[in-house]
Parts: structure tokens; C-alpha cells; sequence
């Protein structure tokens, strides 16, 4: 098994308590298999540090969110972090760390795997995460999480940021009223094959988009749009029909109160 003086000298840190990252390297069954007979305390397990380490993990993918996505809004930036904080991500950094080489298991865990289960690598680097910030500080966590999250980041602001327009205005008015839009189709025309929709959208009963399309998804969608273009909301998928909005009178989105 690998040393935490391996560990240290690897990524360039220096610890003032050694102890407080064997005990980030400690799983509960290597605790619960030493025997106490002679008095001494048993060792503490990483339960607790992998606690302190999910929040300190978390706002250093935040602020990095925060800093990279300046236009982007609370529900996206929530969506990214998620993304890059989830379980499988988490041990997947652990593994590039070679975090499993370091574990104290106990005998059963160790013959069942433990080193490579992903739970038991995730709440590895989030105890070592926040040994490293105990004991090095905020910055010296962002130098080992950071140059990790970076290789996941584009797919994540991908998945976020291009959701589509349903999507987008569902978030918004979510965030705005609590509640979620309705959508009306206000007109069928044309054969069953070649068929046209008409759909409006609604929010607080108000009509704030009408769209249309082969399909009532594809009208909604196009409903979608045109209510987050109104808002001022980014909506690539919209191009404006002035014709479409004289047939169907909106009203008016005015200022957005709650």
C-alpha cells in the first residue's frame, strides 16, 4: 500500500498534521477491525471529513462556475455542478489521484474491492479534499480540483446551457412565479400527413408566445421561444414571424413580478 508521504510528495504538499490525511485515508471497516484491548483509542474513520469535503469540493466548483459563466443563471450553474460534483465524477478524480492506493480498509472490504468501488473513492476524495483544506487552505484544493473539473467542464455548460426552449422557459418561470407554463393549441389545420399546429403559451394566464409546427411539440417549442425572446431570455431556436403575432394577439410580458 502506498504511503501518505508517497501522497504528499506527489502533488507538491507539505502537511503540519500527517495525521489528519491518514485519517482522510481511513475507511470506517479498517477502524472497526483494530482491536482496543489494551486501552488505546482506535483511530478515527473519514466520515467526517468527507462531510467538510463535499461542501468545500462544492464551492470551489461554484466559484469556478460563477468566474467562467457570467450570463449564465442559477438554474444552469446548478445543473453544471451537479454534473461535475455527481458520484461517478467524484470517483473518477479519485482514481486519477490514485486515491485507492492510500485506503486503510478492513480485511472484508479489501477482499470485496473497496479500492476501486466508486462510493467508497468518492467519499475518499472528499475526505481528502477536506484534509487538504484544513490543513493547506482553500487554494491548495483548488490546484488539486480544479485542473480535474476542467477536463469535464465543456460537456457540462454543453448539457446546461443549450436545454431547449421548453426547457429554458419552464426554469425561468420557475424561478419567477414557482410555477410552470401552459401550453394551449389554439388551431389545427391540413390532412392527417401534412398536418400544422398552432400552440400558445401561458404564463400566470397571461400570452406571452405562439408558435407553430408539423407536430404539437415542434409548435410549443416554437411557443417557447418566442415567450423567452420577449423576455429578453436567449433563444436561438426563435425567428421572428411579425405576421404569426398580428394572427394571434399577446399580451404583454410587462416588468416581471413575482
Amino acid at each position: 500500500m502506498a504511503t501518505i508521504e508517497q501522497f504528499q510528495a506527489q502533488h507538491g504538499l507539505h502537511f503540519a498534521d500527517p495525521d489528519l490525511l491518514l485519517t482522510a485515508f481511513t475507511h470506517s471497516s479498517y477502524v472497526n477491525e483494530v482491536p482496543n484491548g489494551n486501552g488505546a483509542e482506535p483511530p478515527a474513520d473519514n466520515e467526517r471529513l468527507e462531510f467538510l469535503g463535499d461542501a468545500v469540493v462544492g464551492f470551489v466548483v461554484g466559484e469556478l462556475l460563477y468566474a467562467r459563466f457570467p450570463a449564465a443563471h442559477e438554474g444552469e450553474l446548478t445543473s453544471m455542478r451537479a454534473a461535475l460534483v455527481r458520484r461517478e465524477a467524484l470517483a473518477r478524480y479519485a482514481r486519477q489521484l490514485h486515491l485507492g492506493d492510500y485506503l486503510r480498509l478492513g480485511h472484508g472490504e479489501e477482499e470485496s474491492g473497496g479500492r476501486r468501488r466508486p462510493a467508497t473513492l468518492c467519499a475518499t476524495f472528499e475526505a481528502v479534499m477536506g484534509a487538504v483544506y484544513l490543513d493547506q487552505g482553500l487554494d491548495a484544493v483548488r490546484q488539486l480540483v480544479l485542473p480535474l473539473v476542467a477536463v469535464d467542464l465543456g460537456q457540462a455548460a454543453l448539457k446546461a446551457l443549450h436545454k431547449d426552449a421548453k426547457s429554458r422557459l419552464q426554469e425561468w418561470t420557475q424561478r419567477q412565479y414557482g410555477a410552470p407554463p401552459r401550453y394551449k393549441v389554439v388551431m389545427e389545420v391540413g390532412p392527417d400527413h401534412a398536418r400544422q399546429f398552432t400552440t400558445q403559451v401561458l404564463v400566470k394566464d397571461l400570452r406571452w408566445g405562439v408558435g407553430e409546427g408539423t407536430t404539437k411539440q415542434e409548435s410549443a417549442q416554437a411557443a417557447a421561444a418566442m415567450a423567452l425572446a420577449r423576455l429578453g431570455e436567449p433563444a436561438p431556436e426563435y425567428a421572428p414571424d411579425p405576421e404569426l403575432e398580428a394572427r394571434w394577439p399577446l399580451d404583454d410580458v410587462g416588468p416581471v413580478t413575482p
